[in-house]
C-alpha cells in the first residue's frame, strides 16, 4: 500500500491543531483501505502549546509524527523540513489553520494517481484580505503554474 504523508507547519496553532487532527484523521480513515499515512506536524517555534498538544497527538496516534524547528524559521523552511522528514510516496503540505480544506485531500490523491507530479489547490475567491496579499498569492501561483 501507498504511504501518504501529510505535512503540516506550525506556528502558535494551539487553537486550531485538534480540529484540523480530527478533520484530517477523517478523510484518511475514509480510504485506509487504499493507503496509509504519516501526519507529520513541523512545528515552527511556536510559543504557544502547539507542541504539547502535538505531542500528545504522537502518543495516541502512532500514525502522527513530528519534527520541532529550534525557533520560528518561516513557513517556507517549515515546509522543506516536511518534504526532508517525509516518508510517503507523496507528500501533501496544509495549513494548519485550515485554510486549505482537508477534504480536498482525496481528489488531490486521484490526481496524483493518475500521474501527475505536482498537484496543488488554490483558493477561487480571496475575500477579506488586502490587494496586496491578493497580489503576492496571484504571482505566487501563477510561478507555481510554470
Amino acid at each position: 500500500m501507498k504511504l501518504i504523508t501529510i505535512s503540516v507547519p506550525a506556528y502558535n496553532e494551539q487553537e486550531s491543531i485538534t480540529t484540523l487532527y480530527e478533520t484530517i484523521v477523517n478523510v484518511m480513515d475514509s480510504i485506509k483501505d487504499k493507503y496509509t499515512f504519516e501526519l507529520l506536524f513541523i512545528n515552527d517555534g511556536s510559543k504557544d502549546k502547539t507542541l504539547e498538544i502535538v505531542k500528545q497527538l504522537h502518543k495516541e496516534d502512532n500514525r502522527v509524527g513530528f519534527v520541532d524547528l529550534s525557533r520560528n524559521y518561516g513557513k517556507e523552511i517549515a515546509m522543506a523540513a516536511g518534504f526532508d522528514y517525509a516518508k510517503g510516496d507523496a507528500v501533501i503540505t496544509m495549513d494548519a489553520d485550515l485554510q486549505h480544506p482537508p477534504e480536498l485531500i482525496k481528489e488531490m490523491i486521484e490526481l496524483w494517481e493518475l500521474g501527475y507530479e505536482d498537484v496543488y489547490a488554490r483558493r477561487n475567491k480571496r475575500h477579506g484580505e488586502s490587494w496586496l496579499k491578493k497580489a503576492t498569492s496571484k504571482w505566487y501561483y501563477k510561478t507555481l503554474q510554470k
